[in-house]
């Protein structure tokens, strides 16, 4: 197992690339990688720079902080796992829920068994991707592993607006509360009730559903 990681947070970069300025890696004292750029780029350097050889899977995280319902949009441990997916590697992106890295002690077995259940089969569908969290719980507490759907998360008040002792005007985005809503077998849902949640996530964001409906808008130039 090789880790490629980034030098420094990067919650909320997605699928971002750096492509204006130079990227360097530098090897740590227990031989990972570590990369001054996003995570996404951390993934193209391991698959066409840095690693010897084509790794069979690629495990995104673990996430400070969970990554469910719109949260996949924004988080670059979801991008991480992706952009593996589109280079043709089995990935799974994992978060964990909880406030403190020390209580992540002990998960170790339920991260195996979900890496070997799910990345360990040979008929994965194509172009996708498993993003999973893990409640904020001890392993011996959690009830057990549920396949779920996105929910929706909404905040409110989430941006800032002051003014620095300059007396310039600054706007800081973050925080504010949150609330979140979903069907019963959502990712919000599964986590709240103690279960490690699973859901499948596909590159293909085309809803086809509405395909037939927009043609017949009769859209023309």
């Amino acid at each position: 197992m090789t880790t490629v990681a980034p030098d420094r947070e990067q919650s909320a970069t997605s699928h971002s690339l750096t492509l204006h300025h130079p990227l360097r890696a530098r090897r740590a004292i227990d031989g990972a990688w570590i990369v001054d750029g996003t995570p996404t780029d951390c993934v193209l350097l391991a698959l066409n720079a840095l690693l010897l050889e084509r790794p069979d899977v690629c495990l995104s995280g673990i996430n400070h902080g969970p990554n469910m319902g719109e949260d996949v949009l924004y988080s670059g441990t979801v991008a991480a796992a992706m952009e593996a997916t589109i280079m043709g590697i089995p990935a799974l992106a994992l978060s964990y829920s909880g406030a403190l890295h020390e209580e992540l002690d002990g998960w170790e077995d339920v991260v195996r068994t979900i890496l070997g259940t799910v990345l360990g089969r040979r008929d994965l569908p194509k172009d996708t991707l498993f993003n999973v969290n893990l409640p904020a719980t001890a392993p011996s507490d959690v009830r057990g592993i549920k396949v779920t759907t996105l929910g929706q998360r909404r905040f409110a008040e989430s941006i800032t607006r002051a003014k620095d002792p300059s007396g310039r005007e600054y706007f800081w985005i973050g925080g504010g509360s949150a609330t979140w809503s979903g069907a019963k077998d959502s990712d919000f849902q599964a986590v709240e009730d103690g279960y490690v949640s699973v859901t499948p996530l596909h590159l293909d964001l085309t809803n086809y559903a509405l395909l037939e409906e927009i043609r017949g808008w009769n859209l023309e130039i």
